[in-house]
């Protein structure tokens, strides 16, 4: 997402940061040194945490006038910013025209959203495993980029952009491959299993995947998963149609004897 900022020609004034602790705090910190002088607000679940997450580092810059620290981050106070950055955030929502819109309002006009997500090719192996299976879905389907593009357009965004990249991560095992997944996002598929597993579950499906997902040639567990990533623009608000009224030719000639008299 960093390396598309160069298409922007005006670095915005001020920005809101969607869940930075699951977003990257990496990120999180080549913004804050990529524009020192925009305010940076903060949008989380955990408030306090993501705060003192994504807390500006402790150092010292020169003044003419005195020593002054950098100030941080704050928490979102509600008022317009010229950029949105949401990474990994919409695939987590159960409905995310919602939350598209919600950004919207946040921006300002001309001011531009930065997100990216999981697409459809995300986890295809472990699906194949879990249809063999019999199971149900390890995860609720993901959106494909040209139906966000869609959703920007009806969300009020202007100009959408949206591409793509598939990549492919090596595990040393199962157990590594679900903990790192249990830490990606999370399952709104509203036919995802009623039960609660326990231990026999989980044993058994680490042995599935240690048997039957593909693995490279020094013996990794392999996994794709399918980036998305998108921008778009607040465009301003289209002016409202001007009121129309229909006059009868008979009203029309009663107005006219009306203002020779």
């Amino acid at each position: 997402m960093a390396e598309r900022l160069q298409w922007f020609r005006d670095p915005p004034t001020s920005w809101l940061h969607w869940e930075p602790v699951l977003g990257g705090l990496q990120a999180h910190q080549g913004l804050l040194e990529r524009w020192p002088q925009a305010r940076c607000q903060i949008a989380a679940q955990h408030m306090s945490q993501a705060l003192e997450a994504a807390k500006t580092p402790d150092r010292r810059t020169w003044n003419p006038l005195s020593w002054t620290r950098p100030t941080g981050p704050r928490a979102d106070d509600g008022q317009p910013v010229g950029m949105v950055w949401a990474n990994m955030a919409l695939h987590q929502v159960a409905r995310p025209q919602t939350l598209l819109r919600q950004w919207q309002l946040r921006l300002q006009t001309g001011g531009f959203l930065m997100f990216s997500c999981f697409g459809p090719d995300t986890l295809r192996e472990l699906r194949v495993l879990y249809r063999n299976h019999g199971w149900h879905e390890p995860a609720h389907a993901f959106t494909d980029m040209h139906d966000w593009g869609d959703m920007l357009v009806q969300a009020g965004f202007a100009e959408p952009v949206m591409d793509m990249e598939r990549i492919t991560l090596a595990y040393t095992g199962a157990g590594a491959l679900l903990d790192e997944l249990r830490t990606l996002g999370r399952n709104c598929n509203a036919l995802r299993s009623p039960e609660v597993r326990g231990r026999r579950w989980r044993r058994g499906l680490e042995q599935a995947i240690e048997q039957e997902l593909p693995r490279t040639e020094d013996g990794r567990l392999m996994l794709t998963f399918e980036i998305i990533y998108g921008h778009a623009f607040k465009a301003p608000a289209k002016p409202a149609r001007a009121e129309s009224h229909a006059v009868s030719l008979d009203d029309m000639r009663s107005m006219l004897r009306d203002r020779r008299t």
